[in-house]
């Protein structure tokens, strides 16, 4: 049985943070985009109670073009600004969020529901990112010297120019981590940045936009639009000059084909069905942890969570009976401390989706081996963990990704069997293999189609490594967040050539065939002394 942890702190019956009052609300939504005498306005449910969050001042499409054309003007003077000087500002952003974090801590509660150690680990990441392109940004644009076309006489550079005005679109499920994540070195590397916050926490990004002025970024540089995607969506990717989204797989499909009639690059995480291998040899114990931390983080609303168990035959059922007493021993609940292991789903959509799948599998024959249940009791979109047995290829629930605190089980009796099921599907975005042999596991993941394979982890240890890059194959994306890819993919490459002392081509006293001659037998010459 699920332990249960109390409600969260209530004033008048309500979920909303004791200390949040109107005043920091209206300090917040003033950072939003908004013609001055717009009057449409956008509002969220609260997970915990159901009740509106807060009526936030919706953003237009013309809104959209002004944001981007207010950002690209302050882009041109943030584009000289010496990398160092950015990079104060972004350290001190980084000393504002660590010392102020319980206050977007319980933002991010409220507007999406995760227990509250899920929710601290976005401003990990956040801290380590700003840190990170902090100090080490410059190196990665830092101008690239190669050999010319002649050596000596020709002179080459590589540099980086910022592309302009960024576009992001972030989801609700990291309302601080997948948003301020991408906008930081999008920043640093010289460009300006106009956000589209999600509907359902928009709150949480506009508190990191007021905190980073306050860090001393310039008013017009970062702006912020809130509305629907088929309104502020759209006409972002109609007038940025990079496209960063995070999102479903279908939606992603519409943004690239998007940037792409305008041939502006996109950068886009997607969905995931995530596997996870328990080999023969694996310490059982430690796998089923390891397991349990990978699915039910963040009540499971997470791109790289695990979904699919594959499990040695040989210890699938001591794996399966530690997993279950694990699972039955999180704590779920609704509380703004520490105490709950599991939130709620951040959505009455999200919940329904988890229902369906789960009562699909279960009418076609699948076993619950634990949860399994909607608990209105505890709060109005709280389900409990649970573990699927038995799923078969005609059962939803097993190719299509559910996005919840859903995993199933799987007996294989080989690695092969093991790396050939991990790579069915048309998703590749991260997955998990435990062994006590970890060289054959780390050959094992090559073998994998996945951006990301965790050894001896669920899903943490890359996506907590934020100088190697993040990101899927097949249907769970393009592109790379963290690492150098992370902050070079807001840039253009440009390549400066210059020549000296005499022109390419033959001189004018040689004759075009004589200089052909003498360049094939330099030609040989080169090959021979293995040159370039």
């Amino acid at each position: 049985m699920t332990a249960t942890a109390e409600r969260p702190p209530t004033t008048t019956d309500s979920a909303r943070p004791t200390w949040v009052e109107q005043h920091h609300l209206d300090t917040w939504t003033r950072w939003v985009f908004r013609d001055p005498n717009g009057t449409q306005t956008s509002s969220a449910v609260a997970p915990y109670d159901g009740q509106v969050t807060a009526e936030v001042p919706a953003s237009t499409a013309a809104d959209v073009d002004a944001a981007v054309a207010t950002a690209r003007h302050a882009q041109r003077a943030w584009a000289q600004v010496p990398y160092g000087a950015r990079a104060e500002v972004v350290l001190r952003f980084h000393d504002l969020l660590v010392e102020r974090q319980d206050e977007v801590l319980d933002l991010i509660q409220w507007e999406m529901g995760k227990n509250r150690f899920s929710a601290w680990q976005e401003i990990l990441q956040v801290a380590n990112i700003s840190r990170h392109y902090a100090r080490h940004g410059a190196s990665y644009l830092g101008v690239n010297k190669v050999r010319g076309a002649i050596p000596g006489l020709t002179k080459v550079k590589e540099v980086r120019i910022p592309k302009g005005v960024v576009g992001m679109i972030s989801p609700w499920n990291y309302p601080l981590y997948l948003a301020v994540g991408d906008v930081i070195p999008a920043l640093l590397s010289g460009n300006g940045v106009v956000s589209k916050a999600d509907s359902q926490t928009p709150l949480t990004l506009l508190w990191a936009r007021a905190l980073m002025a306050e860090a001393g970024l310039p008013t017009d540089l970062w702006q912020v639009a809130v509305g629907p995607g088929r309104v502020v969506g759209e006409a972002l990717i109609d007038h940025v000059d990079h496209i960063c989204f995070t999102g479903s797989t279908a939606t992603g499909r519409t943004v690239g084909a998007r940037a792409g009639e305008r041939l502006i690059a996109a950068s886009l995480e997607l969905g995931g069905k995530n596997p996870l291998i328990v080999r023969a040899d694996a310490d059982v114990a430690k796998a089923a942890a390891g397991c349990i931390a990978a699915a039910f983080a963040n009540t499971g609303q997470m791109c790289i969570h695990i979904e699919r168990v594959l499990v040695h035959d040989a210890v699938y059922d001591a794996f399966r009976d530690a997993l279950v007493a694990g699972v039955g021993a999180l704590s779920l609940g609704q509380t703004y401390d520490y105490t709950a292991d599991v939130g709620p789903l951040a959505s009455q959509a999200q919940l329904e989706t988890v229902v369906a799948h789960v009562e699909q599998a279960r009418e076609a024959g699948a076993t619950v081996l634990t949860g399994g249940r909607h608990r209105p009791d505890l709060g109005p979109l709280v389900y409990e963990p649970t573990v699927l047995e038995g799923v078969t290829p005609d059962m939803t629930v097993c190719g299509e990704e559910t996005f919840g605190p859903v995993i199933s089980l799987y007996r294989v009796g080989s690695d092969h069997e093991a790396i050939t099921r991990a790579n069915e599907g048309s998703y590749g975005l991260s997955a998990s293999i435990w062994s006590a042999d970890t060289t054959t596991a780390e050959k094992m993941a090559s073998k994998i189609r996945s951006g990301s394979v965790n050894v001896n982890d669920g899903a943490a240890a890359a996506a907590g490594s934020i100088e190697a890059g993040m990101g899927g194959m097949g249907d769970s994306g393009l592109g790379r967040r963290h690492g150098a890819e992370g902050i070079r993919k807001y840039t253009e490459s440009q390549t400066i050539a210059t020549q000296r002392l005499m022109p390419l081509g033959p001189p004018q006293q040689l004759a075009v065939e004589t200089f052909v001659k003498i360049s094939n037998k330099q030609l040989k010459l080169l090959r021979s002394l293995r040159v370039r």
